[in-house]
């Protein structure tokens, strides 16, 4: 199998569009036309996990955390990063991450932290804010239902739960053609009027050219008329963190506990109790104390997440619980994500799970 079938796929799933401005989220080491023999997945990379990989006889890792964040000027060997990106460069290893983009995506990061808390209608936390555009295009009536149909195959038009939603009004264009033209109706250098039907539906950005290209194939007009918006409504389909509910409620005490047991925590952090029962629970795999403020906003009863800073654990200003259970111990389930993905996808194909535990923070217990 050729490299760029696996990432392209990954990326069906959760377009790299969908990725922080910080991120590097995509193929790091490699060429997309190589072929693969095997896949490893692990959550970060060390020079262990290559080892790991290496003695498999695999030659694609995938990842969550890229191992590399920002431009690398030399290579002689001096951090874990060079060193890893040399062995695998040696080695024909290709590396390929799949990190805030895969947080961000139903399916993802968080919604493995919300099954492993079997949680309830779960929705995103904070969805991509000014992620979407309206597209605007005029037709001929009898053109109208091919047209729509190209747009929301190529992905307009999604809206929740619901799909191919557009606003349609009938109304006449005109339009004159001069000599240089070919005219669908009409005759060239005469005015024409032109029943024709508005067609309104939204898309996200990402997918622009796709349904450009689609309502250009599909429309029967030398010259097609269409306008694009952008919108400032949020895509609730995408973004970070997710909020979600028990089925029934828990006191704080045995939640907290229960988060102990689901993650294999050594040890649990969290604010003042509150001698509330625990309902609405929102989380962020990694560090997540930036989204405080949207669980608060959203009424959750606490807030799991990794890497709060000593400061930060007073903004839980007695309305929210905080409950920090490690970076590492927040996204280690990311690797049945991506195991349970590529299986289903590629069920004959050799896709191994790394056995090694990369997180780099001890405790003494």
């Amino acid at each position: 199998m050729l490299l760029k079938q696996i990432t392209q796929y990954v990326e069906s799933i959760a377009p790299l569009a969908f990725q922080e401005s910080y991120d590097n989220s995509g193929l790091i080491i490699g060429n997309p036309d190589d072929e693969i023999s095997g896949i490893l997945i692990t959550l970060d990379i060390t020079e262990e996990i290559l080892d790991e990989a290496i003695s498999k006889g695999l030659n694609l890792i995938i990842c969550h955390h890229p191992i590399v964040f920002s431009g690398i000027k030399k290579l002689n060997s001096k951090n874990y990063i060079e060193r890893c990106v040399a062995k695998a460069i040696k080695n024909d290893i290709s590396i390929y991450a799949a990190h805030t983009n895969l947080d961000s995506v139903f399916g993802g990061v968080n919604s493995k932290i919300c099954e492993k808390l079997e949680l309830q209608n779960c929705k995103i936390l904070a969805p991509i804010p000014q992620f979407l555009k309206k597209l605007v295009t005029f037709v001929p009536v009898g053109d109208a239902e091919k047209v729509r149909t190209a747009i929301f195959e190529a992905g307009a038009g999604h809206i929740g739960n619901y799909d191919s939603c557009s606003y349609n009004v009938n109304g006449q264009g005109t339009f004159r053609g001069n000599n240089n033209t070919n005219p669908h109706v009409g005759e060239k250098n005469q005015l024409h009027f032109e029943e024709e039907v508005r067609i309104e539906t939204i898309f996200p950005k990402h997918i622009q050219s796709k349904v450009i290209k689609a309502l250009l194939q599909a429309h029967s007009y030398e010259e097609v008329a269409y306008d694009i918006y952008p919108l400032e409504n949020d895509y609730q389909q995408a973004g970070i963190g997710m909020i979600g509910e028990l089925a029934e409620p828990m006191d704080e005490i045995s939640f907290l506990k229960k988060l102990k047991a689901v993650f294999r925590c050594e040890v649990v952090k969290h604010t003042q109790l509150l001698g509330k029962p625990i309902r609405k629970v929102a989380v962020c795999g990694g560090a997540g104390s930036s989204y405080l403020a949207k669980a608060i906003a959203q009424k959750a009863d606490i807030f799991v997440s990794g890497d709060f800073k000593y400061h930060q654990f007073f903004d839980a200003e007695k309305q929210i619980v905080i409950a920090d259970i490690g970076h590492y111990e927040s996204e280690q389930f990311t690797k049945e994500v991506f195991y349970e993905l590529l299986t289903k996808k590629f069920p004959k194909f050799a896709v191994h799970l790394s056995a090694i535990n990369t997180n780099p923070v001890s405790y003494l217990v």
